[in-house]
């Protein structure tokens, strides 16, 4: 600010005589007067000019004070912070100590206490001591025996007593014995007859694929096992690949799942690339084949037969038939020969033979869905709605409805059903308890698991000792499996009445897939 000020008065000093100079040369005539103005006017300027900087000068000293002040003020305020921190610290830590001093005095009290306590005790058992002696005494003295007389008569009271005990107690396990006993009979019979029916259970069971050679077999596994994996995930038949030579092993309770997996494994086998996306191509070419087949089936019982105008979704119905069983018979085969015997019988009593015919063909209708997810009751009520919902008359709705009893027949025709159906069954070898019981297990078990929430599909394998169950990867996690795998157990051991143990064995997967166009 100084500086600003000598600056001026230097350029004032210069510029005054240049400017009278001037004056003097242009106006020479120009009065003392107006030099003097013109100081007068230069001083006033640096008279100004000083004051401007003085002013100046003053406030930088004011901001500077009130910086110097502002600074001051902080570190004071920041230094009581610190002595109230430092004090509050202070605080606690003499609170500590005081809490410290009364636990050790509540801890001398209490150990002062104790050994009070002790030597009570002590004196508790030096009086009894005294008075045991003095019972004993008493005791010899009133009863007249000494203590190890009474002691003798004691012993042989208890010796009595264990012996009544001991008689119980050997009778109660004898007892159970015998329980279990005939329990255990009972396991042995069930285990026998199981084993005896091995035989008529893989005839419906299984199928054999046959291979050109042994090494077809590590194809078919896959690396890894991706491609067997691939195989059984989309058909729900296990493939049982052993020491056979040249064979794979199909097994599955549902005949129409069996038949898909063996046409598809055939092709695979015949193509030779073998690997997971030519087995879903494969898979569903062989899922077409069957469907066709089916259809084609159930137009040939139709013409056999001799019923026409039948529905094409009941056409459909009677071909899937050709690969269920009941009681180890051909269910499609049992129908057409229900359907003949009944036209016979119609034309013997003078009854309209197609109705019969049409009647005794249709009779086990629901047979061809009873095992489907979703579907409830048994093959008479279904096949009574399915009769009703592809408007067939009321007398081969009837038919249906009574050919096992379970209604009235109304008409001739339902008691002609009734009788052709048991002549059919009558056959030797036609019933198979076992079997039956053997499949509804298997279905029920994997109908149980499909109705836990996040489970897509659910196959029973290994002859119901395993269920094979896929999951909805986007619902169930890693660590839900693991809880979803011990719900399903728990349910299947609360529900079901089943030999031995069912393994249940989860799946998640995810895939994604892209077409390059």
């Amino acid at each position: 600010m100084v500086a600003i000020i000598i600056a001026v008065v230097i350029t004032l000093v210069v510029v005054a005589p240049v400017t009278l100079a001037i004056a003097n040369s242009i106006h020479k005539k120009q009065d003392a007067e107006t030099i003097s103005g013109a100081q007068e006017q230069a001083r006033r300027i640096i008279d100004e000019a000083v004051t401007e900087a003085q002013a100046k000068k003053r406030e930088a000293l004011l901001e500077a004070k009130e910086d110097s002040l502002k600074t001051k003020n902080d570190l004071e305020k920041e230094i009581r912070e610190r002595r109230a921190e430092v004090q509050r610290s202070e605080n606690r830590i003499l609170q500590r100590e005081e809490n410290i001093d009364k636990k050790s005095d509540a801890l001398a009290r209490r150990e002062r206490s104790l050994h009070d306590r002790e030597q009570n005790i002590e004196k508790a058992r030096e009086e009894v001591a005294q008075l045991n002696a003095r019972r004993l005494q008493e005791l010899e003295r009133i009863s007249g025996l000494t203590s190890e007389q009474a002691k003798e008569y004691l012993l042989k009271t208890v010796e009595e007593d264990v012996k009544i005990d001991a008689a119980k107690i050997v009778k109660e396990s004898v007892a159970q014995a015998k329980d279990e006993a005939n329990k255990r009979v009972r396991e042995i019979v069930v285990t026998a007859i199981q084993k005896c029916a091995v035989d008529h259970v893989a005839e419906a069971t299984i199928s054999v694929v046959q291979l050109p050679n042994d090494d077809m077999k590590g194809r078919i596994i896959g690396r890894e096992g991706r491609n067997i994996r691939t195989l059984e995930t989309l058909t729900g038949v296990e493939l049982i690949i052993d020491d056979t030579p040249e064979a794979v092993v199909l097994s599955a309770f549902d005949p129409v799942r069996r038949e898909i997996a063996r046409i598809a494994l055939e092709r695979l086998i015949v193509d030779g690339r073998i690997h997971p996306a030519r087995i879903e191509e494969m898979v569903e070419k062989a899922s077409r084949e069957v469907d066709n087949a089916m259809k084609e089936a159930g137009e040939a019982a139709a013409i056999e037969v001799g019923t026409h105008g039948l529905h094409p979704d009941l056409i459909k119905l009677l071909g899937r038939m050709k690969y269920r069983t009941s009681y180890g018979q051909n269910a499609l085969q049992h129908s057409i020969e229900v359907a003949q015997l009944s036209g016979l019988l119609a034309q013997e009593v003078g009854v309209d033979v197609r109705v019969a015919k049409r009647a005794g063909l249709l009779h086990d209708l629901g047979k061809a869905i009873d095992h489907q997810e979703g579907i409830t009751g048994t093959h008479v009520q279904i096949g009574v709605e399915l009769a009703k919902k592809y408007k067939e008359s009321p007398v081969v709705v009837n038919a249906i409805a009574a050919h096992h009893g379970d209604v009235e027949p109304e008409s001739l025709v339902a008691w002609i059903v009734a009788a052709a159906d048991a002549i059919s069954a009558a056959r030797p070898g036609a019933r198979r308890e076992s079997l039956e019981a053997y499949t509804e297990r298997l279905q029920q078990l994997e109908d149980i698991t499909k109705e836990f929430k996040g489970v897509d599909n659910a196959y029973a394998i290994q002859a119901g000792r395993e269920i094979r169950v896929s999951v909805v990867p986007e619902q169930i996690s890693d660590a839900d499996m693991v809880l979803l795998a011990r719900n399903i157990a728990k349910r299947i051991e609360s529900e079901l009445d089943y030999p031995g143990q069912i393994k249940v064995n989860l799946v998640r997967e995810s895939r994604v897939s892209d077409v390059a166009k």
